[in-house]
């Protein structure tokens, strides 16, 4: 039994007992709850506390791998900023309609005060604040102060200008310097999956103690975050379409059809990696020259996630909405993006530990609490098949766009 099944296990047993508990006596349900509250804090804080090490130690070795690609020749070089506008564009969309979207669906008060419960003592909540304050809070005055306070923003900021000294210093210490992260990385990773080892466990306690207070609406809340995840997903990868026709020059009645087969690859198997070869052959029925295909889509299966930003957006603005906290522009900006240096930061991480890893720092540079990502990440799977049938179109995209403008250099 993998992972996400034995999680999902534990989200519907923990529902059950929970929705049980309320329907006997919802004084002793408040009660079960106020007593099993603990064990999910307890597994959710292990979680959180490898946040900061990872997040960092990937935003500088993705830093020093970019650098390395970009590097390699104008055709990397252009794919890396084509990959960098299209996530911006995604999870521009992902900002603006989540809201709206939410807005949609009628919040009963008893989910904010269940979900309450979930999060951890001590974590922050968004406020409103001005733009001179946003501003000024980007750049960390004491980068150390940061990290403890899980300023994740003015931290990952650090991050960037520390990993860009690092790709111009000498080549054996920069060696030295990366693969020292890269341990860091890999020491984190191991962890999150030890902690992950408990997740049905953690996640049990933290549903039946929400459901317990809320009934059947934190049930119909996880319904609407996947509706609208779902929706969103859908709407990014029709953007790519116009991109495609917009930046790429390509006609639609040929674009589309030819997608397909790599997208019911996709669909089925939730996995960018094995829809590559369907992706090359995709390239190759539109004609574009395998020299490009053949480095830009091996590219853009680590770098070119495009629902990835969607989903941290998605999951943040979830957050936020079934806890009743307003989401000001200075928050959907820093969330959007921290969510674009995030994914192209996240190489290869697993799936689980990617959830955690990239959801929690989005979560916290907006202001919203962590504690409900738990929650999620036992039904995130569910749009997967959406989400990389619109990596892949996003994947393909890029093929086309960078295609069009080496041609025109050599016009």
């Amino acid at each position: 039994m993998n992972a996400t099944t034995r999680v999902l296990i534990g989200l519907v047993l923990g529902a059950l007992a929970g929705l049980a508990l309320d329907a006997y006596d919802s004084a002793v349900a408040v009660k079960v709850a106020d007593w099993i509250q603990p064990l999910g804090r307890l597994w959710l804080n292990a979680l959180q506390m490898t946040v900061v090490p990872l997040v960092f130690a990937l935003v500088v070795v993705g830093v020093n791998a970019a650098s390395d690609a970009a590097a390699s020749g104008r055709i990397a070089r252009r794919a890396l900023i084509v990959f960098v506008v299209l996530l911006t564009i995604g999870v521009t969309v992902a900002a603006v309609a989540a809201p709206m979207l939410y807005g949609l669906f009628t919040r009963h008060p008893s989910l904010a005060a269940a979900l309450g419960g979930a999060v951890s003592a001590g974590t922050p909540s968004a406020t409103q604040v001005g733009w001179a304050d946003w501003l000024n809070g980007i750049v960390p005055s004491n980068a150390l102060m940061a990290a403890a306070q899980s300023a994740m923003l003015p931290l990952v900021v650090f991050a960037l200008f520390f990993g860009f000294a690092v790709s111009r210093i000498e080549a054996a210490r920069r060696e030295l310097l990366v693969t020292f992260f890269q341990a860091i990385a890999d020491a984190m990773i191991v962890t999150v999956r030890w902690v992950l080892e408990a997740a049905p466990f953690g996640v049990f306690a933290l549903i039946l103690a929400v459901c317990a207070r809320a009934g059947m609406h934190m049930i119909g809340a996880l319904g609407v975050y996947v509706l609208v995840e779902s929706t969103l997903y859908v709407m990014a990868t029709l953007l790519m379409l116009l991109v495609a026709w917009l930046w790429g020059g390509e006609s639609l009645r040929r674009y589309v059809p030819a997608l397909v087969p790599a997208q019911i690859v996709a669909a089925s198997t939730q996995s960018s990696l094995a829809a590559l070869p369907a992706m090359l052959e995709s390239a190759q029925r539109l004609g574009y020259p395998q020299r490009i295909a053949a480095l830009v889509l091996p590219m853009a299966v680590s770098l070119c996630r495009l629902t990835s930003p969607v989903q941290y957006i998605a999951s943040s603005c979830f957050i936020a909405w079934a806890l009743g906290i307003d989401l000001g522009p200075a928050q959907l900006v820093a969330g959007a993006a921290l969510a674009v240096v995030i994914s192209l930061g996240a190489v290869s991480l697993p799936g689980q530990v990617s959830f955690l890893a990239t959801n929690m720092p989005v979560a916290q540079a907006m202001g919203v609490p962590v504690g409900p990502l738990a929650l999620m990440l036992a039904v995130d799977a569910l749009p997967d098949a959406i989400g990389t049938a619109g990596n892949v179109t996003a994947d393909i995209t890029a093929v086309c766009v960078v295609t069009r403008q080496s041609t025109s250099d050599t016009a």
